[in-house]
């Protein structure tokens, strides 16, 4: 999934039009979703595009309901609610994508930040380690009736174990081999996220800011497949 951290549809697009061998999977966060609104969503998705509406919503369960349903009109095909809101709001929210029927986006529990560890929980006020409250909230989710979980890579082997085969893990703070981990705490290469059982993996600056962006993917690409093979040998 391409993560489109740009300031303004027109640079999304832009860039998503000089660049047509980018991933039909693209991830509409925070920043470009306040800036552009619903607009650009229904842009990529006439042009093809397979959209993750990354909202990571938290608030009341009937204010994460009806954010939902919104989501579920504009036909995005994942959506993200917090774990952190509990386990009646993930009910809720869950339920809310049941009532979208064939238009429900599945529904991606956010466990914990790639930008935070165990000292950010400590100080945080929230005992254990990333890793004992990504797999916890994971099963939240899972139990709740999420599609899945966003969870770093670190995390991914645990969770596969804790939520069995068929639960989505997606992976963001994945940076190939040589890349800078930018304000990421915990990263991984994409054949570590692919090892540890990611079914999707997350990728924004590494290719977006690149110097050369058809290098940069056409390099992420064979490294998935290398990985890919390796893992069918084993």
């Amino acid at each position: 999934m391409l993560a489109l951290d740009f300031p303004a549809a027109a640079a999304a697009l832009d860039w998503l039009a000089r660049h047509p061998q980018a991933p039909r999977q693209v991830k509409v966060g925070l920043e470009l979703f306040t800036a552009a609104g619903p607009a650009v969503v229904e842009s990529l998705r006439a042009g093809g595009r397979r959209v993750f509406l990354d909202l990571k919503l938290h608030d009341i369960p009937q204010t994460v309901a009806g954010a939902v349903r919104a989501a579920a009109r504009l036909e995005v095909e994942w959506l993200t609610v917090h774990a952190g809101g509990g386990a009646a709001m993930l009910r809720a929210a869950a339920a809310a994508a049941t009532e979208a029927g064939p238009a429900a986006p599945k529904l991606l529990g956010v466990t914990v930040l790639t930008s935070l560890d165990d000292a950010a929980l400590a100080e945080l006020g929230l005992p254990g380690t990333t890793a004992e409250r990504a797999r916890r909230w994971a099963a939240l989710c899972r139990a709740a009736g999420l599609a899945g979980v966003v969870a770093s890579a670190r995390e991914a082997a645990a969770i596969r174990r804790e939520c069995g085969p068929g639960f989505l893990i997606v992976t963001p703070g994945v940076r190939p081999a040589g890349v800078a981990p930018n304000d990421q705490a915990r990263v991984a290469t994409p054949a570590e996220a692919l090892r540890a059982g990611a079914d999707y993996l997350v990728v924004g600056r590494a290719l977006t800011a690149a110097q050369d962006p058809d290098r940069a993917l056409a390099e992420l690409q064979a490294e998935i497949e290398t990985a890919e093979e390796d893992a069918n040998r084993i």
